[in-house]
C-alpha cells in the first residue's frame, strides 16, 4: 500500500493552482500527481483536492479514463471498491506537469504582477 496523500500537498500557493493553463482541465494536472506514486480510491484523492467537489472529481476522473490516462478498477467486496491509477500514457504526463511546475514556480512573480496590473486596470 502506498503512503497517504497529505492534506498540504496542494498548498495554496502551489504554482499548480495559478498555472496560466490546463491540462485537460483545471484538475487533471493533480490528479496526475496524486496518483504518481500509485493506485488510489476516490476518497484518497479528495484529501489533497479539497477544494474540488466530489461531482467535478468524478467527471474529471471519467474524461481521464475516457482519454486513456487512468484506468477504473472495481473490486467485488463489501463495501465495494474502486481505485484509480495513471496508464502509461497518463505517466507520461508527470514531465510535462513538472515543467509546468517549474515554469510556474520561477514566474511566479511576474504572473500575479500582471494579474494585479490587468485588474487594476479593469
Amino acid at each position: 500500500m502506498t503512503a497517504s496523500l497529505s492534506p498540504d500537498m496542494f498548498d495554496p500557493a502551489c504554482p499548480t493552482t495559478v498555472m496560466p493553463f490546463q491540462i485537460g482541465d483545471k484538475w487533471t494536472a493533480m490528479v496526475v500527481l496524486c496518483l504518481e506514486h500509485g493506485p488510489r480510491r476516490f476518497s484518497e484523492l479528495r484529501v489533497p483536492l479539497r477544494t474540488v467537489t466530489p461531482k467535478v472529481l468524478a467527471e474529471t476522473l471519467r474524461a481521464m479514463e475516457r482519454d486513456g490516462l487512468v484506468t477504473r478498477t472495481a473490486y467485488d467486496e463489501n463495501p465495494p471498491r474502486v481505485e484509480y491509477a495513471l496508464t502509461p500514457l497518463g505517466r507520461s504526463m508527470l514531465d510535462l506537469v513538472a515543467a509546468a511546475r517549474a515554469w510556474c514556480a520561477e514566474h511566479m512573480g511576474d504572473l500575479l504582477a500582471a494579474r494585479a496590473a490587468f485588474t487594476e486596470r479593469s
